[in-house]
């Protein structure tokens, strides 16, 4: 795993990160945590925007880094080939900050929510990759059975924009759908022939 890893080396720093900042915050010195969190009420009172990328380096349980670390892991080197380390780490980044703003509107005026977790920025490295090959079949830890991406796509940002509506339980389904979109979006806007690679995988072009 790790020779691996080292062939991607953006890929490798940022699990790499993820694994040492949550694990130091989980079990060495918990106030990290709470100066790492994303709370919106401070967020916008305090301007302490750096927590849209903090928070994404911090995980709530070992269960939690690990499901986003191994979805980084078998995705993140595919885009990093594609993309180039650079293309790569702007993705990751901003899905990061992208995908926490939607948590920043609904919440800016309620003091008790808090949220952290790479899921926002792996979900746009997912989408991403799900819009450049969506015809390869995928098996994540929810739908062991290996499906088309595209149809993942759809059950996933259904499930996710129903569940928000909900407004029940501790998972952020704001930020979900915030980094998968990105996903997609970065691509088109920063990425040169993103649309026509798309159109080519799907043979029309």
């Amino acid at each position: 795993m790790l020779d691996y890893l080292l062939n991607y080396p953006v890929t490798f720093y940022l699990i790499a990160a993820n694994a040492l900042i949550s694990l130091a915050a989980l079990y060495v010195y918990p106030p990290l945590l709470e100066t790492g969190y994303l709370k919106p009420y401070r967020t916008v009172r305090q301007n302490t925007w750096y927590e849209l990328v903090t928070s994404g380096f911090l995980h709530a349980n070992l269960g939690h880094l690990l499901v986003n670390m191994f979805t980084l892991y078998f995705f993140g080197p595919v885009m990093e080939h594609v993309l180039g380390g650079i293309y790569f780490l702007g993705l990751y980044i901003t899905g990061l900050i992208v995908a926490g703003i939607p948590s920043v509107i609904k919440f800016r005026n309620n003091p008790n929510y808090a949220t952290l977790g790479a899921s926002g920025a792996v979900g746009a490295v997912l989408f991403a990759f799900i819009f450049l090959f969506p015809m390869e079949r995928i098996a994540l830890l929810l739908i062991p059975i290996p499906i088309p991406a595209f149809i993942f796509a759809i059950l996933y940002l259904f499930y996710s924009m129903y569940q928000s509506k909900q407004a029940r339980g501790k998972i952020n389904h704001e930020a979900h759908v915030a980094g998968a979109i990105w996903g997609i979006v970065y691509l088109l806007i920063f990425v040169p022939n993103t649309f026509s690679h798309m159109l080519t995988v799907l043979g029309l072009a």
